[in-house]
């Protein structure tokens, strides 16, 4: 099946992979095979192939495999499977069983995930996969800033990192980035001003400037140095861009970072708020003041998750006026931990309070970044983990 599969694949479209998949499961006893990718919001799951199908990620037995990433029966002898790009969840793989339900699973799993790669593998060419993931139109900003994200969720044994922004078809002036590099993982958040196309390119620059300058080795203050000049020369210093840049050691659990007018990160440990991680904070990118920033410096504890985000999600306020604050955030991320979802389900649950608090119309981008280090969510982010 999977070799098949494999060597059909090299001269397929995006358009072609559904019926492909259904046609090589089919080889191992997996029949009516059917993928359904998660929209941008994971609110629903669209079928990829045939029609319009939606299923809900909330109240489903295919939404429960995407939520917590396992195979699940979705009555008689249908399965679900979750489709995962590493640990990047992509959608869910259903398919009709045989009469031996352990060999199922495994098959199961196992054509899960080599979809899941060739879904990735074709999606860059195809605009197919823009349109299945979209319940509506998207913004120019939006455009500009989604296709500069990498996938917002990543795990290694000795860390986990998830994003998530909103609003989703909105977003303006918000951007995470993370890469890794020998015993370094870099982590930045940035904030850029205002939320028109302006914002969406001013942080356009601040992502390319940081990668540019950090993939030469440079140090934190000077990346953030660096994207301070960018910004300025770009827009007259009439733009300007809040940001975190961090950096941490996964094989000591050193974290380090440096605050360009930013809101500062969350410790949470052991399933509440330990502390804010302040740092002398220096002004914001874009205004070239000269003034360096300063790095910090945090040992983290096994299991200690680290938050990164913009004001958005904190400042975000009901229609009297009530902020949704820190405790709440903190709160419903601690919470989501302590039930058992994986890293991302819980960063897809604080969006959902986020956007409900203000009725689904966020006034700023709000956007979080999590970080754990050597925890427990690195195992409940892959299949059968």
């Amino acid at each position: 099946m999977l070799a098949g599969l494999l060597e059909a694949s090299h001269l397929a479209t995006f358009d072609g992979l559904a019926a492909l998949v259904a046609r090589h499961g089919e080889t191992a006893g997996l029949t009516d095979a059917a993928l359904y990718l998660a929209d941008l919001r994971e609110e629903n799951l669209v079928r990829m192939g045939e029609g319009d199908e939606r299923l809900a990620v909330d109240g489903t037995a295919a939404g429960w495999a995407f939520r917590n990433v396992e195979v699940v029966t979705g009555g008689r002898s249908w399965l679900w499977a979750p489709m995962l790009d590493g640990t990047e969840r992509l959608g869910v793989l259903g398919a009709t069983a045989g009469e031996d339900p352990t060999e199922a699973v495994a098959r199961m799993r196992a054509l899960a995930s080599l979809a899941a790669l060739l879904i990735v593998s074709k999606r860059p060419h195809s605009d197919t996969y823009a349109a299945l993931a979209r319940s509506r139109p998207m913004s120019l900003p939006a455009e500009v800033v989604w296709p500069l994200m990498p996938p917002l969720t990543f795990a290694t044994k000795d860390f986990a990192v998830a994003a998530a922004m909103e609003p989703a078809y909105d977003i303006g002036g918000d951007a995470v980035d993370y890469a890794q590099a020998p015993d370094l993982l870099h982590l930045s958040v940035f904030d850029a001003m205002g939320h028109d196309q302006s914002a969406g390119l001013t942080v356009a620059v601040a992502v390319g400037a940081c990668r540019n300058t950090r993939r030469r080795g440079a140090d934190l203050p000077e990346i953030a140095d660096a994207v301070d000049v960018a910004i300025g020369r770009q827009f007259g210093r009439e733009r300007f861009a809040t940001g975190l840049l961090a950096r941490l050691r996964p094989s000591t659990g050193v974290l380090t970072w440096v605050n360009r007018g930013h809101p500062p990160p969350l410790l949470l440990r052991q399933g509440r708020w330990l502390t804010t991680l302040r740092c002398p904070p220096a002004p914001p990118m874009g205004f070239q003041f000269g003034i360096p920033a300063k790095d910090c410096r945090y040992q983290l504890e096994p299991g200690d998750r680290v938050l990164f985000y913009t004001d958005g999600i904190t400042e975000a306020r009901d229609d009297e006026g009530r902020e949704f604050g820190l405790r709440r955030f903190a709160d419903l991320v601690t919470r989501g931990a302590a039930d058992g979802y994986p890293a991302p389900e819980t960063l897809r649950r604080l969006m959902r309070a986020v956007l409900d608090h203000q009725r689904g119309r966020l006034q700023d981008d709000a956007t979080v970044l999590m970080l754990e280090w050597r925890g427990d969510q690195r195992r409940t982010l892959t299949l059968g983990g």
